[in-house]
């Protein structure tokens, strides 16, 4: 598969997968948990409190790892592993975009202060278990 066709596959996957896990590390060892995530691009976004555990692993060491994609049917059930670089992002025009009603179950509205969007920066994405295929690397230039 060429690297147009590669992108097109995993944004494809990115669209129509909300629910991911998102892994950090947390005193040398990982840490999953899931969340919902939208993205631009190749770029994923992630709502969350400034008061919980993820944040303060993500300042101590901001490479995350995520999976998306995979619905639990076996084999071709293709996914995505996401290698990125996380940062902790507050900007109230970012926050305005992501908010849904959905969120109010955690924040009293968009400028809530304990509201921010973890903001990842793709470093390695992989295409996986995509039928009769071996795990494909989108190139990604820094």
């Amino acid at each position: 598969m060429d690297q147009q066709s590669l992108k097109a596959s995993i944004e494809k996957i990115m669209d129509e997968s909300y629910v991911g896990t998102l892994a950090t590390v947390k005193q040398n060892k990982p840490f999953t948990r899931y969340m919902t995530f939208q993205h631009q691009d190749l770029k994923l976004y992630t709502a969350t409190s400034k008061a919980t555990d993820k944040t303060e692993e993500i300042e101590e060491n901001p490479y995350v790892h995520v999976l998306l994609g995979y619905e639990g049917e076996g084999f071709g059930d293709d996914y995505v592993e996401y290698e990125g670089k996380a940062t902790i992002n507050t900007s109230q025009e970012l926050k305005d975009k992501l908010w849904n009603d959905y969120m109010e179950n955690w924040f009293d509205g968009p400028t809530d202060e304990n509201f921010v969007v973890l903001e990842i920066e793709p470093k390695q994405i992989q295409l996986m278990n995509k039928k009769g295929e071996a795990p494909q690397v989108l190139q990604l230039h820094e």
